[in-house]
């Protein structure tokens, strides 16, 4: 038997929600210090549609009534306010990836990192998280496709990377994935700079068999339905 067709009002209403989780993952970011004012963006794909936030307004500020979307060329089909300036960054991701909610940060201890390595050394496990060793994406202005196309080649095989002296980038299935993503992201370069900071000292790195090892031991972690 075939299912029932969802009504137009249900459509409207799973936007809506959708809306307000990422509206709540936007001030996740600004209460738990990933991003100061209006920096960083958050996003979620539904279909062909892409939430985002909108460019400048702040986070605490944002109603029911300012949501925003694109399609996945960028034409804006909700909302009266423009888009986020890197949304391409976020198309890019949705048009290569089965991505559905992509964070992008200005994390201090990211930001620091991606100003002295070519890529995270791999000090922690949860490396494996993210696909494996976190590279750092080379420079180019905000914005800009330049950017959008550094990113997407530090992304492969990767569900997160750095942007060389601008912040972090991440994508999931769900906003929460992505949010924790940024989060252990976050921590690792923390960790990293900590350990690394020792007068005398070298961290000790994880192998890649032990990044993998671990890869294959986080498929089964938490709780099985």
């Amino acid at each position: 038997m075939a299912e029932p067709r969802r009504s137009t009002a249900d459509g409207r209403q799973d936007v809506a929600r959708l809306w307000a989780d990422l509206v709540d993952t936007a001030r996740r970011t600004v209460a738990e210090g990933l991003v100061a004012g209006t920096s960083g963006n958050v996003s979620a794909r539904t279909g062909d549609l892409v939430l985002v936030t909108p460019s400048g307004v702040p986070y605490d500020r944002l109603t029911p009534a300012d949501l925003t979307g694109v399609d996945l060329t960028g034409r804006q089909v909700l909302g009266t306010l423009v888009p986020t300036s890197e949304l391409p960054m976020h198309l890019a991701v949705y048009r290569t990836t089965d991505a559905r909610a992509v964070v992008h940060t200005h994390a201090v201890h990211a930001t620091a990192v991606s100003t002295l390595v070519p890529e995270l050394p791999p000090v922690h496990y949860m490396a494996a998280a993210l696909g494996g060793p976190v590279r750092v994406a080379p420079y180019a202005a905000y914005g800009t496709g330049e950017l959008a196309e550094n990113m997407l080649r530090a992304l492969t095989g990767r569900t997160g990377c750095l942007l060389q002296n601008h912040g972090t980038i991440t994508y999931g299935a769900t906003l929460d994935q992505a949010y924790d993503r940024t989060a252990q992201l976050e921590w690792m370069c923390r960790l990293w700079l900590t350990a690394s900071s020792v007068p005398g000292l070298t961290p000790t790195l994880l192998t890649e068999a032990q990044v993998t090892e671990a890869g294959e031991r986080l498929k089964g972690y938490g709780q099985r339905r």
